[in-house]
């Protein structure tokens, strides 16, 4: 059975991807601090999938520390999650960002050739593509940033892709996610933000729940049929199965390998309003307010290289992701800490 280090593993998508990994027979060790996840997804994950999951509490830039997780563990793999996220934040505290995500990456790529473990997934991120490139986004378009976050995850890609062109023994897959949304089937797991969300379905079930008044659409004067953003959602169980098949095809393979993972098709921000209170049969106020700096009109994939290289393919319905949202955040009003 082999081993996979899971980075960040106590976190929104990573704890989903530990659910997949143990379904497809691989043992998840998960190294997480806590700082954007909570001690209750390890019980949770037990529950789900009926044992106990190897758990390291602790920074992946502490290396003494992480070579200790090494030593301990024969490390087949690693699926790195563990990062900083939060677009607004990254603008006010970039050294913070800069710090943990790009130190925290180096750190943990020398803690890993120290310890010959030469094959990483990479969480990446849509945000890469910039705001000049026209959708569906296929993986050959140039790539920039606006932002510190962005900054963040097209440096790490970078670093990445250049210890694989230096040492020709090591496998790296960028996996550049879309707009993750949705929860496990059974309610146990799902997306907990800290403070106010950044994102579009955490805001709106706590809406729905009643911790916000109302839904704030930033701008309604896009270019798209009902001049609001769209965006590509996918299903975070989709994400995370599409974990486990790039981990496959990347112990199979070296060098650099780059896949988008979304649906390829695109919802605005009132198509999601609207799916939600169908579904679900809760009503979503909502106010318009102006655009907000950096986004752009339309944002949606093509996924057919993960298709065709991986065999991936995103399977839940909007449907499904609006329904287990909201199991999630009705079961969990305070997420974690309730």
């Amino acid at each position: 059975m082999k081993k996979i280090l899971v980075t960040g593993g106590a976190g929104y998508i990573g704890s989903h991807t530990v659910v997949e990994l143990v379904a497809e027979g691989y043992e998840a060790i998960i190294v997480d601090d806590f700082s954007n996840s909570s001690a209750q997804v390890l019980a949770r994950l037990k529950s789900i999938i009926c044992r106990e999951i190897s758990f390291y509490q602790g920074s992946v830039s502490d290396k003494e520390f992480m070579n200790r997780v090494f030593e301990e563990n024969h490390i087949d793999a690693v699926i790195h999650f563990a990062a900083y996220k939060a677009v607004g934040e990254s603008v006010q505290e970039p050294l913070k960002y800069y710090e943990n995500n790009v130190g925290g990456t180096i750190a943990l790529l020398e803690v890993m050739k120290e310890n010959k473990v030469d094959h990483i997934i990479f969480s990446s991120s849509a945000t890469v593509y910039g705001m000049n490139n026209i959708s569906p986004l296929t993986e050959d378009l140039s790539t920039s940033a606006i932002n510190p976050y962005g900054y963040t995850k097209l440096m790490m890609e970078q670093i990445l892709t250049d210890l694989a062109l230096a040492h020709s023994d090591w496998s790296v897959t960028n996996l550049r996610y879309f707009n993750p949304i949705g929860a496990h089937e059974s309610g146990l797991i799902g997306e907990a933000p800290n403070g106010i969300p950044n994102n579009l379905m955490p805001y709106i079930t706590q809406v729905a729940v009643g911790k916000l008044q109302e839904l704030s659409v930033f701008g309604n004067d896009y270019d798209t049929h009902d001049g609001t953003g769209v965006r590509d959602y996918i299903h975070v169980v989709d994400l995370a199965k599409g974990h486990v098949l790039a981990l496959k095809h990347n112990l199979e393979n070296k060098g650099v390998a780059v896949f988008n993972l979304g649906t390829g098709i695109g919802y605005s921000v009132l198509d999601m309003v609207k799916a939600f209170e169908n579904v679900n049969g809760v009503k979503i106020p909502y106010a318009i307010k102006d655009r907000r700096p950096g986004d752009v009109a339309t944002c949606y994939a093509d996924a057919s290289k993960a298709n065709d290289i991986l065999g991936w393919k995103a399977e839940k319905t909007l449907q499904d992701m609006m329904r287990d949202s909201w199991r999630w955040q009705s079961s969990n009003p305070n997420g974690y800490e309730g």
